[in-house]
């Protein structure tokens, strides 16, 4: 680690914490040429392989404006989808793969969102799974349905 003041090379590290709800570490360096103090963060790379092949980091952002999308007009928080969003970056993160591919983002988000709320799941599925037609929607619903009777929760008409 170079000092940003001297160019330094020699870096003494002084303290170090943990920040972003323990996605990074923060450290505190001092530089053995200048004695100046100098903080750099730490992340732990997450890359998302497209379809296309294509590369891009994980975003958390991402994850929040495909959700919200689906949950336009749901009663869901900004504070539900902050905490999807992290329930989300928390599942692909321990898989411990430095590279995931978008699917299994997907599929990571399409179990919380059901927990959150059934419409907007469905509307997240049907472009995720690329529903065709209403048996699609049909067969989801029975699904949801088969899910729900078991735990004693009666479907609303």
């Amino acid at each position: 680690m170079y000092c940003p003041f001297c160019r330094g090379a020699e870096t003494r590290v002084v303290d170090s914490r943990t920040a972003d709800d323990g996605a990074a570490i923060r450290r505190r360096r001092q530089c053995a040429e200048c004695g100046r103090r100098f903080t750099t963060a730490e992340h732990a790379a997450l890359v998302v392989v497209k379809r296309s092949g294509a590369t891009e980091p994980f975003s958390r952002a991402k994850v929040l404006v495909g959700v919200r999308k689906a949950c336009q007009g749901r009663p869901v928080t900004e504070d539900d989808l902050a905490l999807l969003a992290q329930r989300v970056e928390e599942t692909v993160r321990a898989t411990g793969a430095a590279e995931i591919d978008s699917h299994e983002v997907g599929m990571a988000i399409l179990g919380p969102l059901r927990e959150l709320d059934e419409v907007a799941y469905l509307r997240f599925a049907s472009v995720y799974r690329s529903f065709e037609s209403l048996e699609d929607f049909e067969s989801e619903i029975t699904l949801l349905r088969a899910e729900r009777e078991p735990l004693g929760v009666e479907p609303s008409t």
